[in-house]
Parts: structure tokens; C-alpha cells; sequence
């Protein structure tokens, strides 16, 4: 563990995590330097804020100064993705010890830790976890996600229970002896390649999820991620219990509707998915994994799955949000990866005789995915894509032997060109397939930006239906250009 009290640490990023790291190290009594690349009036104003508490802030420094290296004992980082910086290489030439704000708030956390990371459902998963622990009169609080950052939560750890961090692979990159009680991997698919190069680097930065485990800490983790996590040679220490919606052999799997149980001692069925809202694959295996926390820390099976069977849709994943003339919209503005899509295409009911009837938007920024592979799929279930951000190009080139593909400039427009081409029966789908471009901040506000789009669409149709000026469908244009 660093003794931060009167050491020289070097803050690298002033984003929500990295405000949240400087106030935990000023609190601690470290001599902070804060620097970021950027200089806007938000970070200014942040920054005379962690100034007051003590922090030495400079903006708009993406080259490292010598002086402020001067006499540094550790670099702590809150940027995701940060390896190839010039601020970090200067550190590591300096030999000076680096780690995130992840690491710096476990070693500084006074309650147990539940982890939750994957490629795709890690932030619903951890959600439903908590749901679990707060329903069996548990001390819980959730961390780790920007909105929400695990530095902010050591100032009254003590009275958790238990605190549960959703986590992602730039945070696990930088830890060191972040060790959970109970670790869960909800899958892990092909993303970031733009950082890793490979799916090896990827799972084994993943996987340091499990590097300190003891062998009383539990791991519940998907049985295709830890298949795929054993491939690359790496064992994983702690009792594993593991869940599948595809593999009848997983600990916990889906049978004809059921969830089901083959860990000894609680075999059998555990609930009815088909009574619960969440519905799709996906949403089957976070479910499980909730139950499967709920089985280790000893909660009734009864209490969580009443919890679980009415828990409501989940914002911005796969969300349903209207249905105008028989078409309906979908918001699922958290899928940013082709896994996510993939899931969210397989999840949807096709139209008669298995026809196609998705009008598909996505893009975004480029994150170096394998596009091409999920032509086929395209070709099954979507109409057409309306393809937005830097990324556009690239997918047309990969995606348009499948399905035909129309370039937009907006959001707004996709949702207005589709509502003009889709009839009854069809479904409006964003689902990015990647992260958000530099026209939306977050993935959050993608999904409101949709949610506004679909409403002032409604707002027309109703407009013109009692004015009686619809537009002819002989006006609408149906022929997309591969």
C-alpha cells in the first residue's frame, strides 16, 4: 500500500475520476500536481476548485515538464486508455510507480468489495447486485463508473457493508493489489482493439480481476468468458461459480425458460425468466449472476428473485421507448461494440416469414472492430443502416454487401430518413455498435438525443393526422444504394 501522506503524487487527467482521485490524495495528506492535456472553462472552473483544497493545477500541458516530474513519488491516472501518453512515458522513464484512481480507492476502502467488469452488461449487472444486497437490509453502494467514481466512496466506507465497483479494462490495466471478495465477468467479446492490437491483451487486462484472489474469494463468471480466459494460460485462484444462457453445463444456465441450478447445494430451478421484464439472452445472464452473489453472501433464493422477476427495463439498453403507425423505437444507445449489437439484433422478433424489418443506426467513433464479421446477421434482420460519425465510411465498406447503407449527417436525421421508410411491423433500432463520435457526450445523452428526436416525431404524426397533411406514400422514398 502507498503512503500517500506528505508524498509527491502526479495527477494525470482532470476528468470526473480524476477530480475524484485529486480530492481523495488532498484529503490524504499528499502533496498533489494535477495536470490535463485540455484547457476549457469547465476544467478551469474544476480546477480552482481542487486548487482550495491544496492541489497545484496546470491546464493544457499534453507535453511533460521537467520541474513538475521533479521530486514525484507516484503517478496516479483517471484517464481511460492512457498507456501510450506522453505524460505516462515520462513517468515510467522516470521510474516512478504508476496506478489508477481504481487502484488508489480500493487501498484506501475500510469495507468489502464486489467487482463487476466484461465487455458488455457490466453497469445493469452490478445494478441488480445491488438491488439484491439493498433488498436484504445490506449496507451497499455502487462505484467505480464515472457518474460515480470508487475515490468518492472511501469517505464512508466504514459503514458499508459492501461496496460494488462496475470496472472496465483501462481501470484494471493499472491496479496492482485490487483484490474483491467476489469477482464477476459478465462475457468478453472483441472491443477496444484500437488500445489492445489483440483479443489476448484484452482478456488478460480483464482478467487481473482475479490476480489477487484468494482461494476463499469467490469468481462468478460467464463459462464462454472463462473458457476463453483459460486459453491464454491464466488460472484463476478463488471458488468459481459460473452461468451460461447457451451452455446446459454452466453452474447456472437457461433451460426452456427456467433458470437452473447445478451448484451443489442449490440445485435446481431458481426462477421463471419468462416472468420477469428484462427478456433477451443477455439480460438472462446478468440476472443470473445477480442470483449467484445472492447464493454467496447466503440471501434467501425467494428474496432475490422476486427482486429480480420485477425489476423494470433497463434505460438505454434495448429500451422500448415508442411505437408510432406500428413502428416501433428502440434505444439501445449503450451498445458500443459489435457484441452489443450482435445481442440487440438476435434479441428482436422478425417479421413475417423471418423476413428483415430492422432499420438499423449506428456509428460512431472507431474502435478498430471487425465489422465484416457480422454481415450475415445484417443480412437476416436488418432493412437498412443509416451509418453517423467518423466511423461511417469504414462500416458502409464492411457492411454494405449485406444491407444497403445510407450515410447521415445527425442522429435526428437517421431517426427522420427511417420513419419515412419504415411501415407496420418494422422496428427503429440505434444500437451504435461503438463508442460515442464527438457530436454526443456519452452514451446517455445519445439515447435522450433519440428519446427527443422519436417524440418530436410523434408529435408531427399527431399533427398531421389531425390536419389531415400526412405525406403521400408515393412521396417517400423506399430505394437505399448499396
Amino acid at each position: 500500500m502507498f503512503k500517500l501522506k506528505g508524498s509527491r503524487v502526479l495527477l494525470v487527467g482532470l476528468g470526473s475520476r480524476g477530480r475524484a482521485a485529486c480530492r481523495l490524495l488532498c484529503a490524504s495528506g499528499a502533496s498533489v500536481v494535477a495536470v490535463d492535456c485540455k484547457d476549457n472553462d469547465a476544467l478551469q472552473q474544476e480546477g480552482r476548485r481542487l486548487a482550495k483544497l491544496g492541489a497545484e493545477v496546470h491546464l493544457g500541458l499534453p507535453k511533460p515538464l521537467a520541474k513538475l516530474l521533479d521530486g514525484v513519488e507516484l503517478g496516479v491516472t483517471g484517464v481511460g486508455g492512457i498507456r501510450e501518453t506522453a505524460w505516462m512515458h515520462a513517468l515510467r522513464k522516470a521510474g516512478i510507480p504508476v496506478i489508477g484512481e481504481l487502484e488508489l480507492g480500493f487501498q484506501q476502502l475500510r469495507c468489502l468489495n464486489i467487482a463487476v467488469t466484461g465487455t458488455n452488461g457490466k453497469t445493469p449487472a452490478a445494478g441488480l447486485i445491488e438491488q439484491v444486497l439493498v433488498g436484504a437490509q445490506r449496507e451497499t453502494r455502487l462505484a467505480g463508473k464515472v457518474e460515480n467514481p470508487v475515490c468518492d466512496a472511501v469517505d464512508g466506507s466504514k459503514e458499508l457493508d459492501y461496496l460494488i465497483l462496475a470496472v472496465n479494462s483501462f481501470q484494471l490495466e493499472l491496479t496492482q493489489l485490487f483484490s474483491p471478495t467476489v469477482a464477476v465477468v459478465t462475457n468478453l467479446s472483441p472491443d477496444h482493439m484500437d488500445h489492445y492490437g489483440n483479443m489476448e491483451s484484452y482478456v488478460k487486462a480483464k482478467a487481473r480481476i482475479f490476480a489477487n484472489q484468494q482461494p476463499f474469494d469467490w469468481a462468478i463468471i460467464q463459462s464462454e468468458a472463462l473458457a476463453h480466459i483459460r486459453s491464454f494460460g491464466i488460472e484463476i485462484p478463488s471458488k468459481i461459480i459460473t452461468f451460461s444462457a447457451s451452455n446446459r453445463r454452466a453452474d447456472i444456465s437457461l433451460d426452456r425458460g427456467l433458470i437452473m441450478s447445478r451448484v451443489p447445494g442449490w440445485e435446481g430451478p431458481l426462477m421463471d425468466f419468462s416472468d420477469c421484464q428484462l427478456q433477451g439472452a443477455h439480460n438472462a445472464e446478468i440476472l443470473m449472476a445477480a442470483l449467484a452473489v445472492g447464493r454467496v453472501f447466503r440471501i434467501p433464493l425467494e428474496q432475490s428473485a422476486e427482486m429480480l422477476r420485477n425489476h423494470p427495463t433497463l434505460p438505454h439498453r434495448c429500451e422500448r421507448v415508442a411505437e408510432i403507425d406500428g413502428v416501433s423505437f428502440i434505444n439501445d444507445s449503450r451498445s458500443t461494440n459489435l457484441a452489443a449489437l450482435e445481442k440487440s439484433l438476435s434479441s428482436i422478433k422478425p417479421g413475417p416469414g423471418g423476413r428483415p424489418n430492422i432499420w438499423l443506426l449506428a456509428g460512431g467513433r472507431d474502435k478498430a472492430g471487425a465489422y465484416h464479421d457480422i454481415g450475415p446477421l445484417l443480412s437476416q434482420r436488418v432493412k437498412a443502416a443509416f451509418l453517423m460519425g467518423e466511423i461511417r465510411e469504414t462500416v458502409r465498406a464492411a457492411w454494405s454487401l449485406f444491407t444497403p447503407c445510407r450515410l447521415v449527417d445527425s442522429l435526428e436525421e437517421a431517426v427522420r430518413q427511417c420513419a419515412e421508410m419504415a411501415g407496420e411491423g418494422d422496428v427503429i433500432l440505434l444500437s451504435p455498435a461503438s463508442e460515442d463520435s464527438g457530436s454526443v457526450n456519452g452514451y446517455k445523452h445519445r439515447g435522450e438525443m433519440f428519446r427527443r428526436s422519436v417524440e418530436r416525431l410523434a408529435g408531427s404524426s399527431t399533427e398531421a393526422e389531425s390536419t389531415g397533411r400526412a405525406s403521400s406514400a408515393s412521396k417517400i422514398p423506399r430505394v437505399l444504394s448499396r
